[in-house]
């Protein structure tokens, strides 16, 4: 059981780390393109990426609070995120809770909820980066500057991200239930 807490607790700082870094050096060359100075972006490249990583958190879980909320009573979604985080819910059981083996985690099953995710996203990343910019710069043309061209270059990396990642878990989920990964056969 303590094994099974700390492999999740590592996966997910996996996942939050790799944004991070994913996020600073993004932020680091738009920041850079944008000003010349290697200092200024440094600063942006620092500062707003942990205001980001903290938004993407909150994000992520009004997200699955949303999708959850439907289905579930608030004690039944967290017991049913606390077992199937900790995989102790049984394969059958997600299956029947989730359409698929692996816990729910704001997984957007529809082409507009990806959408939808999406742009709220990409509006939350606009908010902190012209703050964030306009803070260290006192200059709104280039806080508007870093705020619509960086948010938009990291939505793409976001999407990406938020990908890739769902793509681990699914797998992780299929080979620590027997099910063959028929993905990388190909």
């Amino acid at each position: 059981m303590v094994r099974i807490i700390i492999t999740t607790a590592r996966r997910l700082a996996l996942k939050i780390a790799s944004y991070g870094v994913m996020h600073l050096v993004v932020a680091v060359l738009v920041a850079l393109a944008i000003t010349r100075d290697w200092r200024l972006a440094l600063a942006v490249g620092v500062v707003e990426p942990f205001f980001q990583t903290i938004a993407y958190s909150v994000h992520d879980r009004v997200w699955h609070r949303i999708e959850r909320r439907r289905q579930l009573s608030r004690l039944e979604e967290a017991s049913e995120a606390f077992t199937a985080r900790l995989a102790l819910m049984a394969p059958q059981e997600q299956v029947r809770a989730h359409g698929h083996a692996g816990h729910s985690h704001a997984l957007p099953r529809t082409l507009k909820q990806v959408a939808l995710k999406t742009v709220t996203y990409g509006l939350m990343h606009f908010m902190v980066a012209v703050t964030v910019a306009f803070a260290l710069t006192r200059d709104w043309r280039i806080a508007l500057a870093i705020g619509t061209i960086e948010p938009l270059v990291q939505t793409v990396f976001f999407t990406l991200h938020d990908r890739i990642w769902s793509r681990i878990e699914a797998r992780r989920g299929r080979s620590s239930h027997g099910t063959p990964d028929l993905s990388s056969a190909a």
